[in-house]
């Protein structure tokens, strides 16, 4: 029987949504359209309704009732139904089913809306072409720092202004590590057993701890802040594996922090991204971001310094961030997926990171021996770089099987390229006992 009245109506008027990917911000998505329906249709303006759902097993708990879904085995079979209006994937990686279910979702002219920083990171360009020429678009505020509206701010919020400079902690597990390590005193790999006993850090934790997610996410923010095609491989990467209780303990005396942080800004050789552990001043609103909180500052013109610090992972805080974006769609209000039409997007000048300029701290194992003191200024000097302290820690501080001692060495502004071929010199001479450590400082 045909139904008529208020209710067909409003039911012919709802935004159907088929979701990919029932993990935890799968369920916690459901969650909230369903538990908040009344509300979100009033604030969109219509229903929203899920219709169609996929994932790899259908009889996990996921503690939501799908009951109610069409099952598809095959995201991308779903993603092709012209009965649905936006496909949100939340299956993760850069290929495979992920990177299948967006395209055909974009070919059928249907919008996307998606957490998976990975794959705009390696094919955001491709996939915004995709999304212009079939009429559709892609959604990805959860990609990048979770609950923090960053990418609205700046695709959106930010458009009158200049963007010169993007600096953040983008990964929680990282943070988390950092600040355990800081605070308790414990090495990397206590802490880092830690974080996956609580669930922030993976099995499997390169992706993370190795500085990738920060890169791609780094990558997302810089095409949207400086009107550039998505550059993925042109991010600098070092993570914190190799950050130590010593380095620390430094950095507390020196007046600084040990952030791993994710850098973009402009400079007269081109646009630099680095990811890396880095030093920033204990008075700065960055070195106070703790634990697994996320936080992003923009340095724009003329509005100044804004500084965006919230829950950057977990089901509730990415989970939020999606839904913003459903019940944008369904207000009708679309953007172009980095802010400009995929056509006006510049390509990125590589700024080489050898040329970064800034002050860095470095910390060598220095045998004792006569002179390794003088050689070790001596490579600096001849490579001219000025040094504006040298700390050499002996009593309390860990020694090597050799009796080699930590000697710190903190530089005034110089390049990447100096710094790293005076330390490889000094490695050269035979004075120092085990790799050095190089951790660039933000003033």
């Amino acid at each position: 029987m045909e139904s008529t009245g208020q209710g067909a109506e409003m039911v012919e008027k709802a935004l159907r949504i088929g979701i990919a990917g029932l993990g935890t911000v799968g369920a916690a998505t459901i969650r909230i359209l369903t538990q908040a329906a009344n509300e979100l249709a009033e604030r969109a303006g219509r229903p929203i309704q899920v219709v169609a759902v996929s994932a790899r097993s259908r009889g996990k708990d996921r503690g939501v009732d799908l009951s109610g879904y069409r099952w598809y085995d095959d995201p991308v079979e779903m993603a092709c139904r012209t009965d649905i209006d936006v496909i949100v994937e939340l299956m993760g990686g850069a290929e495979g089913s992920a990177r299948a279910t967006v395209e055909a979702a974009l070919d059928h002219g249907t919008a996307v809306v998606t957490a998976n920083k990975a794959l705009l990171a390696t094919h955001g360009r491709d996939l915004a072409r995709r999304a212009e020429s079939h009429g559709a678009t892609i959604a990805f505020e959860a990609a990048a720092a979770g609950g923090i509206p960053v990418i609205k701010a700046l695709r959106e919020a930010l458009v009158g202004n200049e963007i010169t400079r993007i600096s953040g902690i983008l990964n929680g597990t990282c943070n988390y590590i950092l600040s355990r390590m800081e605070e308790e005193g414990l090495d990397f790999a206590r802490c880092l057993k830690a974080a996956q006993e609580l669930g922030y850090a993976e099995a499997d934790p390169t992706f993370d701890v190795e500085g990738y997610d920060t890169a791609h996410k780094l990558a997302l923010l810089t095409a949207l802040a400086f009107g550039t095609e998505v550059d993925g491989d042109a991010v600098y990467v070092e993570g914190i594996s190799g950050v130590t209780p010593l380095d620390l303990l430094m950095a507390e005396e020196l007046g600084f922090r040990i952030k791993l942080l994710g850098v973009a800004e402009r400079t007269a050789q081109g646009i630099e991204q680095r990811v890396h552990p880095t030093m920033v001043p204990r008075t700065s609103q960055l070195a106070g971001v703790m634990g697994v909180t996320n936080a992003v500052e923009i340095q724009a013109q003329p509005v100044g310094a804004i500084t965006l610090v919230g829950p950057g992972a977990g089901g509730g805080a990415t989970a939020s961030a999606v839904v913003g974006d459903i019940v944008d769609l369904a207000r009708g209000h679309r953007v172009s997926v980095f802010g400009r039409p995929s056509g006006a997007l510049a390509k990125p000048i590589r700024a080489p990171m050898q040329q970064h300029e800034g002050g860095y701290y470095v910390r060598l194992q220095v045998l004792d021996r006569p002179g390794a003191a003088a050689t070790i200024a001596s490579r600096m000097a001849e490579r001219g770089i000025s040094l504006e302290s040298i700390l050499q820690k002996g009593r309390g501080t860990p020694r090597s099987a050799s009796g080699a001692v930590p000697v710190i060495l903190i530089t005034y502004a110089t390049t990447e390229l100096r710094v790293r071929d005076a330390v490889a010199a000094i490695a050269e001479e035979g004075v120092l006992d085990g790799p050095p450590q190089v951790i660039r400082i933000e003033r």
